[in-house]
């Protein structure tokens, strides 16, 4: 799997999942238990992986989202 994008903000991560989610894209939300480390206060990124054949559509998918500027 690949890194899609990188974030602190859950609200981002959330609404990625979501459209990958409907767009039937294979992903996971890697370091999502990290807050217990940092005390929720989110200074440790989240990172959404997806596979490697898959990138390009989602990276498409993002753009078309107006969420471009969040890629890795």
């Amino acid at each position: 799997m690949l890194e899609l994008l990188r974030t602190t903000d859950a609200v981002l991560i959330s609404f990625v999942d979501a459209l990958l989610k409907d767009a039937d894209i294979p992903h996971m939300v890697a370091d999502g238990h990290m807050s217990v480390l940092d005390g929720s206060i989110g200074v440790l990124p989240r990172r959404v992986l997806v596979e490697a054949e898959r990138l390009d559509q989602a990276r498409r998918l993002l753009r078309d989202a107006d969420l471009g500027h969040e890629l890795s």
